[in-house]
Parts: C-alpha cells; sequence; structure tokens
C-alpha cells in the first residue's frame, strides 16, 4: 500500500493516541505490537478510519484501532450515550449480551461508564437475547437499552446497538442525536468508576431474575389456541448456534409440555462458532446438524435461532414418516405465520380493533395481500426492525384506540407475533410456529400442504436476494460509485434485459411515504421488482428480485427461474 509521510504520521499518531486511552491490555498491546513491527499497512487498515456509531448502531471487526471495536471504542460511544441521556430526567439504561468473544466485557465496560455518569444501570449477568433485552428495557421502565451483539456476523465481528424506552432501536431523533455525541467523544471525554463502588452506591445492579419470568410468562400468555399443546405430542428439534436462545427456548417449551432436542455440539455458548462457518439460520450449513438430528428422533419441526436469538430458522417434513426435511424461506415463514396469526384472529376475535402487520419493503408481498383479505391493514416500512417498532409505538399512542398490531416481519428471518417486545423476536415466534404446527397437524395437514392452500388462494410469490460484498478502505467509494451508475437510469430504459416501468429513489423522491434512505426500486413492464439496498452495517450491496404468477403460470416461472436470477446478477 502507497501511504505518503504525511499519512504515516497522522496514523502513528492516531495509534499513539489509541495506547494511551484504551484499558483493555490485549488490545492497546496488539496496536502497541505494530508499531513496534513498523507495520503501515495493517495501522492504516485499523486507524484510516474510526468506527461511527450510525443509525444501525456499532459493528466492526474485534481488535485494537478505531477501526475496530473494542473497549475503548464501546466506552466512547457509550459516553456520548450518557451526554444525550443527560437532558432527560432520572434515566436509566438496561444492558444485555450474547455469546460472541468479549460481549460480556463490552457490556460491563459500558455499564461502568454509565455508572460513572451518575445513570442507573441494570446488567445481566448471563447473555440474554435480544427480545428479552426489548422486554426488559420497557418492564424495568428504563430510558434506554443496549445489546452487545454482531447478530450473524461471523466470530470475528462484534456491535453495539442501541435501544429507547419503547424497546425498539433508537430512530429520529434519539439515534441521530446520539451519534452526533458519540462520534465527538474524546479520549479524556470518558468517565470511569470500579465496578465495586458502582455496586456499592446501587447505580449498578444485576438484572432482577423476576423479569425472565415475566418475559416467559407473556410468551405463554400470547398463545392464541393454547389447547393444541395440551391435546397433543410435539417434538421440537432445536439449536441455538452457540449462542442466547437456548435457555428461554427450551424453558418454554418445556413448560409448554413439548419434547426439546437439542444439538449437543452448538448447545454451548460459544463466540468462536467451531461447528459452523456463518452462525445464521438462513444458512442451509448452519441449519445441516438440527436436520440431521430431526431425522433421527423424527421431529415434528426444527428451528434454529442465530447468536442474539433475533432470526429463526424453520424446517418442516417433506413427507410422512419425516426421512427429509425442507427448510424454508423468510418469505415462507413470515407467510405461514401471517396467513395463520390473520386467519386466527378472524376466527376468535370478537373486539372491534383492526389488526395491523407491518412488514419491510424487500419482504413478499403476498403478506400485504393475505393482509387485506382478512380485514387486515398492511403497512410497508423500511428494512430494519427498528421501523416496525416505530409502527406499534404509534399504535401503543393512539389516543383513541382503533388498531392492534399483530405481526411484524422481514425476509432476513425477522419474526415478531407478541406486542411486548419491540424487536425481532426469534423465541416468541418459534412458540407461536409450534403452535401454529401443532393446529394444523390436529387437522391432518402439514405445513406444506397449507403454505401451497396459501399459494393456491393468493398467488405464487417468489423472490430471490443476492449481494456483493466490498471490503476494505475502497469499498465505500466502489458501493457509491454503483449506487450512482443506478440511480441515473430512468423509466423506459433498460436493466437486465428488461424495461424500467416505475423508478422510486428514496433518497431524493418526497412522495414514497417513507424516510428518507439510501435505496432504489424498480419495476419492470414484465412484472418484476428489484429493490437496491446498501447494507447500514457491512461492507455490502443487497439485491431483491421479487417475481409472481397466477396458478397456472407456476410452473413456467419456476422453470424460468434460474435463468431470469442469472441475468439479473450479471447486469449487477
Amino acid at each position: 500500500m502507497d501511504i505518503s509521510v504525511k499519512e504515516k504520521d497522522e496514523i502513528l499518531e492516531k495509534a499513539g493516541r489509541y495506547v494511551q486511552d484504551e484499558k483493555d491490555d490485549f488490545f492497546r498491546s496488539e496496536v502497541e505490537g505494530l508499531i513496534e513491527k513498523n507495520d503501515v499497512d495493517e495501522l492504516y487498515e485499523r486507524f484510516y478510519t474510526s468506527l461511527s456509531f450510525g443509525t444501525a448502531g456499532m459493528r466492526g471487526v474485534i481488535g485494537g484501532g478505531t477501526n475496530r471495536i473494542n473497549t475503548f471504542m464501546v466506552r466512547k460511544v457509550t459516553q456520548g450515550l450518557c451526554q444525550y441521556l443527560s437532558s432527560f430526567e432520572s434515566p436509566s439504561v438496561t444492558i444485555a449480551y450474547d455469546s460472541r468473544h468479549y460481549s460480556k466485557e463490552f457490556a460491563l465496560s459500558a455499564a461502568l461508564v454509565l455508572a460513572a455518569n451518575g445513570i442507573k444501570t441494570y446488567l445481566y449477568d448471563t447473555l440474554h437475547p435480544v427480545p428479552m433485552l426489548s422486554f426488559a428495557v420497557r418492564h424495568l421502565k428504563s430510558t434506554a437499552g443496549i445489546v452487545v451483539t454482531a447478530s450473524h456476523n461471523p466470530s470475528k465481528y462484534n456491535g453495539y446497538k442501541v435501544y429507547w424506552s419503547d424497546g425498539g432501536q433508537v430512530t429520529p431523533p434519539h439515534d441521530v442525536g446520539i451519534a452526533k455525541l458519540a462520534n465527538s467523544v474524546e479520549g479524556k471525554d470518558i468517565k470511569d468508576i470500579s465496578e465495586e463502588e458502582a455496586r456499592a452506591k446501587g447505580i449498578l445492579e444485576s438484572v432482577p431474575e423476576s423479569v425472565d419470568r415475566a418475559y416467559f410468562d407473556m410468551v405463554k400468555a400470547s398463545l392464541r389456541r393454547p389447547e393444541v399443546f395440551a391435546s397433543s405430542k410435539i417434538k421440537v428439534a432445536y439449536t441455538p448456534l452457540h449462542g442466547s436462545g437456548n435457555v428461554p427456548v427450551r424453558t418454554i417449551l418445556k413448560e409448554l409440555g413439548v419434547d426439546v432436542e437439542v444439538v449437543k455440539e452448538q448447545e454451548a455458548p460459544d463466540g468462536a462458532f467451531p461447528t459452523v462457518k456463518l452462525p445464521n439460520p438462513e444458512s442451509h450449513e448452519a441449519m445441516e446438524k438440527v436436520i440431521e438430528l430431526a431425522k433421527s428422533v423424527k421431529a415434528d419441526i426444527v428451528f434454529g435461532t442465530d447468536p442474539d436469538a433475533d432470526r429463526l430458522g424453520l424446517a418442516i417434513p417433506k413427507d410422512k414418516d419425516k426421512s427429509e426435511y425442507v427448510l424454508l424461506t423468510g418469505n415462507q415463514i413470515a407467510t405461514l405465520l401471517a396467513d395463520y396469526l390473520l386467519s386466527t384472529r378472524k376466527e376468535l376475535y370478537k373486539g372491534s380493533l383492526k389488526a395491523v402487520v407491518v412488514k419491510s419493503i424487500v419482504t413478499t408481498d403476498i403478506i400485504k395481500k393475505i393482509a387485506e383479505e382478512n380485514g387486515a391493514e398492511a403497512k410497508d416500512v423500511l428494512t430494519g426492525f427498528k421501523y416496525i417498532a416505530e409502527v406499534m409505538e404509534s399504535i401503543d399512542e393512539e389516543k383513541v384506540k382503533e388498531h392492534q398490531f399483530l405481526f411484524g416481519c422481514e425476509e432476513s428471518y425477522g419474526f415478531l407475533t407478541v406486542n411486548e417486545v419491540h424487536d425481532k423476536d426469534a423465541v416468541s415466534s418459534l412458540v407461536a410456529a409450534t403452535e401454529m404446527m401443532a393446529y394444523y397437524a390436529g387437522l391432518g395437514k402439514s405445513l406444506i400442504e397449507r403454505l401451497e392452500e396459501i399459494y393456491d388462494e393468493y398467488g405464487y410469490y417468489t423472490e430471490r436476494v443476492f449481494s456483493r460484498d466490498y471490503e476494505g478502505s475502497s469499498g465505500k467509494e466502489k458501493m457509491r460509485q454503483i449506487m450512482a451508475k443506478l440511480r441515473s437510469l430512468s423509466i423506459g430504459d433498460e436493466l437486465a434485459g428488461r424495461k424500467i416501468s416505475e423508478k422510486r429513489d428514496l433518497l431524493s423522491d418526497d412522495d414514497t411515504g417513507l424516510p428518507k434512505s439510501d435505496v432504489l426500486i424498480f419495476t419492470f413492464t414484465s412484472s418484476e421488482r428489484l429493490v437496491v439496498r446498501p447494507s447500514g452495517t457491512e461492507p455490502k450491496i443487497k439485491y431483491y428480485i421479487f417475481f409472481s404468477a397466477e396458478k397456472g403460470n407456476r410452473k413456467e416461472l419456476e422453470e424460468n427461474l434460474p435463468k431470469l436470477l442469472s441475468e439479473f446478477q450479471e447486469a449487477l
């Protein structure tokens, strides 16, 4: 790498300041070693920029440096959060963490900065899922919450997400306000206190165990047809993928009388995720072991949750003898859950409130069709469950109650079936899916058969997603150039051999009904729809392609899908 003398001096100066400010011996010595070796190229990658707290929080590779996540960066961002909270009366914060490397240490570092600033802090003693943090923030009436997690990313990553009092991830104006302060904090600004002193003063406390019990009871109370658990023997195969879902999932299902078989090799929390390349239930490879377990125990339904247990993977038997299982896509899971919750509500609910189903703009369009056919209102929001939480909060704040939140979903395996959590919740959604399976089994019907019935009734919808990665210091510029080129296209132009009939630019158009966002949506005369979205947390651009066909044309569409997808991939 060609680095000028001036750039080298600037990098070495930044590295020197970092060494002074970093309290953790491992991260500090890591950078000291690079300085001693005069490894300028590696120092440049670690210090050419600084991880920033953005609208999706902060996420990065674990390691020493300002372009890495470490104790200093966690403390820096937390000090900014403290400054933002200083304008609120008697603020408090609840903190959770998952099984990733340094998650517990980062959570404690954040807690001590909060305590040093006089902010009442509740810290979990053990790892807990994202949904339980969202619930705890609401239950304890905290002003804000923090989760230390990098969700489903590879083991080298960790992250830091901030929640607001409604239990959802921060949105404007809070995210912007926190980011402005957090990104300007310097080492000298960060306050500190020992854990012993913070606990002795009562400003740092463990989250009471009663909060866990309240969450478990809430999930069980949310069941629509609880009788199905008493009337049938249910066997579940489950993997927490070395993460935080194991205890809550097994606790709730056991109390419901469900037989749960867990993949032993993936049961214990482990930030190295030794049995998988990627701890993501979206990945077929990550679900291989639990499907093998399901075959051996003849499971009725199969689940996997990611490290922070906000994403849910699901597989179902392909045949009655349960010798083979099929993994469902996020859109298929969302379709089944939406259909079950809406049809059940239509049958059982006697009140006057109108049900609301909320989905992201990149989630299957069949959800909207199912909702409207069942008398519910469907809302599209930007990608990110915090936008679903915003809709939930607006419903909660209605002066004259007219609506009731029923279901939220994202194609990326994020689902929510309860109102007491305001983020995607793999735990309660898993329980709801188990109920759904048991209900249809009682009717002599499999979930595959129910999915086919849905397609017969509403039309066939299918989607394909792919992404391109842009790593390193040049990645951001490359992404910017690609988005600029796509933005230059107009109605009537061709893309992937198709004529554009509609183009929506969520960054510049004023009539989208959605917040400004770096997202492009193209509709083609051939009926396909394409959504292009740079990731807010990773150096990649994601491409979502939507296909649909009436019942009679399904076979032709399925046969042509490989060719259609290839055309888009080659053009993009």
